[in-house]
């Protein structure tokens, strides 16, 4: 393949010619780092058994990726605005890349956690330079299109993943889906080298580096919190990080505010279009990757189907997400992104509400209205909302406007694993617990089948396992008395494996539609709040008039 030298964005007078080729490439590389989350899901107990992981092992094997991802986003995207946008794409696949074959090789926990975490800084550069190349590379009439392709591949991402981690897992072991990044993040790396045209920031001086370490520092001490304190407990990790988060935070406000040339203004969270659309996309991932997080573990654990099977069903998801996203791109032009937003936040809610009605006798028939109506919703509601963060900022930073939207995106998903997660693990136990309280089974039995739907199965089956133990030994026995009471007792053991499984089931169903109630009055609130933020049509041109004019003269200087 020839590689072909493409120009610089800032020197062109003109739309660059194969900018919708570049788009491909900023999607393929968003594909894949949305994807190592959500394929983790189905590939979770694979590796757990594979490498004996403790639950807090695996929580620290999905939230290695989420800490340094979010943390450095906010660094590297402007690092990326004075050197190189395309520059920060190619190392961040490049670091991705290293870290998807160190997870292949992987032997143990403390191994994969760490291939997390080189996965995760990876990602932090590719993720703000995707949209900062996208919002350079295309001219604002078609910036709109653009993001809603961008957005789309998001959302299809999140239901690609347990599909193709699903098909892996077929023939091969969980390292598969690890190593199966590798080569499309070096199809993307040779894409970028040749379609995507090098970009960066004009006089953008020098780099705020107390203001990024300060944002690395309170938003990796935040999400450290938020997974620390609801899965293992607020104790002195959790309240230290808490801590650490607010001081961080308080410092990095006070410094940004004094600082000539801060790594982000924050006084355009000020501006209630700004502020409104970072609130809308961080209460969207809430609410999705809440969940995706429960839906998934209902269908493998509860219905009982395979990773493959689960991916597959996941789909309904993904089509709605692009009849979404060209019902999005025909309506925000005319009613303005504060109808679309608020509609798709509206959908997510309904979808939401849907899954309040799970129960023991749910099918998978009950899931396809929640998964289609929320897909649906991101289209809606993703796009116009990014569009109008990455509107608010001049082209000296569309690093760092990409970087604040996708902050928003991972505390969001982080909150909504950490919050719904709690609520989920706790209504499961607790319904277990009620479920169960008349069994003669061990105390510390009870136990391990309340700690998660997984091992309450575990627990069924050991039952289950030991009734089949007991019925050969009576099939074996001479003696008729003897073995009368053994297939007694093995009919009896027979019973309790059903009842517990069936307690597992509707205890999780319970929790799910206990845990969606929640989901529901979180994410309708917010709507609320979204709506009355949110300018009409008429002070959102003149936001984007006011924008424009401040983009010249940063231009001009």
């Amino acid at each position: 393949m020839r590689l072909v030298m493409t120009e610089p964005v800032e020197r062109m007078d003109r739309p660059y010619a194969r900018r919708w080729w570049a788009l491909l490439v900023l999607c393929l590389s968003l594909l894949i780092i949305v994807m190592a989350n959500t394929a983790l899901t189905v590939a979770a107990p694979a590796m757990t058994e594979d490498l004996g992981l403790s639950s807090a092992d695996l929580q620290w094997v999905i939230d290695g990726y989420t800490v340094p991802y979010a943390a450095l986003m906010l660094l590297l995207g402007a690092i990326g605005d004075k050197y190189s946008r395309r520059g920060a794409l190619l190392l961040g696949l490049v670091v991705f890349g290293v870290g998807s074959v160190f997870g292949y090789l992987a032997d143990s926990s403390t191994t994969v956690i760490a291939a997390r975490a080189v996965m995760g800084t990876g990602a932090a550069m590719i993720m703000p330079a995707t949209l900062s190349l996208l919002a350079s590379t295309f001219p604002r009439a078609e910036r709109a299109k653009a993001i809603t392709v961008w957005t789309a591949t998001s959302g299809v991402a999140i239901a690609a993943g347990p599909l193709v981690a699903g098909a892996l897992l077929e023939n091969h072991d969980w390292t598969s889906t690890f190593l199966i990044n590798v080569p499309v993040a070096a199809l993307a790396i040779v894409g970028a080298l040749v379609l995507v045209p090098p970009s960066r920031a004009r006089d953008k001086g020098r780099i705020d580096y107390v203001g990024g370490l300060l944002s690395v520092v309170w938003i990796g001490s935040l999400v450290y919190m938020i997974i620390e304190g609801p899965h293992f407990g607020w104790g002195v990790k959790a309240i230290g990080a808490a801590v650490v988060a607010a001081a961080g935070l308080l410092a990095f406000v006070l410094w940004e505010l004094r600082h000539p040339r801060p790594v982000v203004d924050v006084r355009r969270f000020t501006d209630r279009g700004f502020a409104g659309s970072n609130l809308a996309v961080a209460l969207f991932f809430l609410a999705v990757f809440g969940a995706f997080y429960y839906l998934t573990q209902h269908l493998q654990f509860v219905l009982g189907y395979s990773a493959l099977e689960t991916g597959l069903r996941m789909l309904p998801l993904a089509g709605a997400v692009f009849v979404g996203s060209a019902l999005t791109g025909f309506l925000t032009p005319r009613v303005g992104m504060k109808w679309t937003v608020t509609a798709g936040m509206v959908g997510g809610t309904a979808a939401l509400a849907l899954l309040t009605q799970v129960d023991a006798g749910s099918a998978y028939g009950d899931f396809v209205a929640p998964l289609a109506v929320l897909g649906l919703a991101i289209g809606l509601a993703l796009s116009p909302a990014t569009d109008a963060i990455m509107g608010a900022f001049p082209e000296s930073e569309l690093g760092v406007g990409g970087a604040v939207n996708d902050t928003s995106i991972e505390l969001g998903g982080s909150l909504g694993i950490a919050i719904l997660g709690s609520l989920l693990a706790t209504s499961y136990s607790g319904h277990l617990a009620d479920a169960t309280g008349g069994s003669k089974l061990p105390a510390a039995t009870l136990d391990t089948a309340q700690d998660s739907v997984g091992a309450g199965y575990a627990v069924a089956q050991g039952i289950g396992e030991q009734a089949r133990q007991v019925a050969g030994q009576a099939a074996k026995a001479t003696d008729p008395q003897q073995a009368a009471q053994l297939k007694a007792q093995a009919d009896q053991l027979a019973a309790g494996a059903k009842q517990m499984a069936e307690a597992v089931g509707s205890s999780f169903s319970d929790a799910v539609a206990h845990t969606s109630l929640i989901g529901t009055v979180v994410l309708g609130v917010g709507t609320v709040l979204v709506a009355v933020l949110l300018p009409g049509r008429k002070k959102a041109a003149e936001s984007v008039e006011a924008a424009a004019e401040e983009k010249e003269l940063a231009d001009s200087r």
